[in-house]
């Protein structure tokens, strides 16, 4: 990243305030359309809404986090001029994958983690059973608001994007790639393997926010292609700094629990070539984002700093 552009959104003291401040605004306005769509009431088609189920539910989308794969998503459609309520509705689709993602990551069964966001992990709040169906409801709750009509969106791109998200949150995404990430903590990878299932476990969603933000404002294929592959950096930077942060940083600051991958043995990049080469890493794929943007000019600036923001966070 250029000064001037590091310049725009760092202040002096290192922190990210004007850049969070942006982030923040657009959370909050996905987290007022989630919060009408989490209602008790029931839609057509609907019995009704089991009041514990739909309190897990709320609990493990409304209970904070940074938003950024929304943000992704309404910023890359904002690259083409489109900023529309249905471009919040597949920012919201999104965020409730992710968080069905995290409600089922957190599972004894899984990552066994008993904390999230600096809160009790859903099935701590509520109990195990209830912690698999509010993610189970919350999964098939973002296929319900991509094919609703009543998103706005043309027919043809509800159904495109509705097969774009499953295949990147599926076998051959994000759910594939938390099943190459088990079996790693028990088959040591390689680093080529590390990279294909970070790819598949953190980056398919990633890609996924930004090509579909692409999609959703009609805009040519080719740059849904390029913006596609700005995900793909960008998903990779994610992970690595999360991995980065796994030893760096301590539990209050990440929300979670802290040296998790360090303990259980599990190999990743930072493991693999130690610290300073992640962070060598980190500045490459900040380089490559940038260069995947420049086509755009000044109108990327955002992402931009969205790429500055992910590979350099501190939680």
């Amino acid at each position: 990243m250029n000064g001037l552009v590091h310049a725009r959104y760092m202040k002096n003291n290192g922190s990210f305030s004007a850049f969070e401040a942006i982030l923040h605004k657009n959370g909050k306005t996905v987290e007022a359309l989630l919060d009408r769509i989490l209602l008790a009431i029931p839609q057509n088609g609907e019995t009704v809404r089991p009041a514990r189920l739909l309190a897990a539910m709320r609990y493990g989308v409304l209970n904070g986090g940074k938003r950024l794969r929304p943000f992704l998503v309404m910023e890359s459609a904002a690259l083409f001029d489109a900023g529309s309520e249905a471009v919040l509705h597949v920012a919201a689709a999104l965020e409730c994958v992710h968080c069905y993602s995290l409600i089922h990551d957190d599972l004894p069964a899984m990552d066994d983690d008993d904390l999230r966001r600096g809160k009790p992990a859903v099935h701590k709040a509520f109990d195990e059973a209830t912690a698999i169906l509010a993610g189970d409801a919350l999964l098939t709750m973002a296929f319900d608001i991509l094919a609703d009509c009543a998103n706005g969106l043309p027919a043809e791109t509800r159904a495109g994007l509705v097969l774009l998200l499953a295949r990147a949150s599926g076998v051959g995404g994000m759910a594939g790639g938390q099943m190459l990430d088990i079996v790693a903590e028990k088959d040591r990878p390689d680093e080529k393997r590390i990279i294909t299932l970070q790819a598949m476990k953190t980056g398919a969603l990633l890609r996924f926010a930004c090509e579909a933000g692409a999609a959703a404002a009609n805009a040519p294929v080719e740059d849904r292609k390029r913006l596609a592959e700005f995900g793909g950096a960008i998903g990779l930077a994610f992970q690595l700094a999360d991995d980065l942060l796994d030893v760096t940083a301590d539990t209050v600051a990440l929300g979670k629990m802290a040296g998790k991958d360090v303990a259980a043995g599990k190999a990743t990049l930072v493991t693999l070539h130690g610290v300073e080469w992640v962070r060598h890493q980190l500045d490459g794929l900040v380089s490559q984002a940038n260069e995947i943007l420049q086509l755009y000019g000044s109108k990327a600036d955002i992402l931009r700093q969205a790429a500055f923001f992910i590979s350099h966070r501190n939680y």
